[in-house]
């Protein structure tokens, strides 16, 4: 069932909100985080985005693992795409904290996909939101060269990251956050770093790069 988040001030949600961040956030990233997670809590109230689960935590399950991921991407990425956005971790987070980085959000549950279109026009981010499932042939509208790519909750097969890593650009990395075992992975790419997530002793992003 739905499940109401907790009611938070702008004062509050941002003070609990920096301390999870491994970097400053400017005030701007502050308040498109903020009207984000208003209109998540808007959602959630009619379609399960955030489960009664981590719904109590979810500045540092969601937010805060989302913010864990800026350290790891390229610093001259500019076009990103998140991958299974479902309620926008990491997908919006990394679109509000980095706003020259072009990102495209691909969810192929319609009624999420409105819920990301919704919470991308308040927060005022201008990443795109595209309805489709990835998979082989890769969907029409996903960008031809990307510097990211990211994915917090969504299994492909080997065949569809291969396709996925013929994208990337020089310096380009994926970024996955997994558990304590590695994904089923092609050839075509190798791990090369990652980061354990906080409060966790499985939970981690694991970095990727092109063979």
């Amino acid at each position: 069932m739905p499940f109401p988040l907790p009611r938070l001030s702008l004062q509050n949600f941002a003070s609990e909100l920096a301390p999870l961040s491994p970097e400053p956030l400017s005030q701007a990233t502050t308040d498109s985080l903020y009207s984000y997670y208003q209109e998540l809590a808007r959602w959630n109230e009619k379609l399960n985005l955030i489960g009664p689960g981590t719904a109590g935590e979810i500045l540092a399950r969601h937010f805060g693992e989302s913010l864990a991921a800026l350290p790891l991407l390229p610093p001259e990425a500019r076009v990103g795409l998140d991958l299974g956005s479902g309620a926008g971790f990491p997908g919006l987070v990394i679109a509000a904290a980095r706003p020259e980085l072009e990102m495209t959000l691909v969810e192929a549950r319609e009624r999420k996909w409105a819920f990301l279109l919704a919470a991308s026009r308040r927060a005022s981010l201008s990443c795109r939101c595209l309805n489709a499932r990835v998979r082989i042939p890769l969907p029409s509208g996903l960008p031809e060269s990307l510097d990211v790519i990211t994915s917090r909750a969504l299994r492909l097969d080997p065949e569809t990251w291969a396709a996925l890593a013929r994208r990337l650009g020089a310096g380009g990395r994926i970024l996955l956050w997994v558990g304590e075992n590695d994904p089923d992975l092609p050839t075509e790419l190798v791990a090369c770093g990652g980061v354990k997530l906080a409060g966790s002793d499985r939970r981690r992003i694991l970095v990727l790069r092109a063979a």
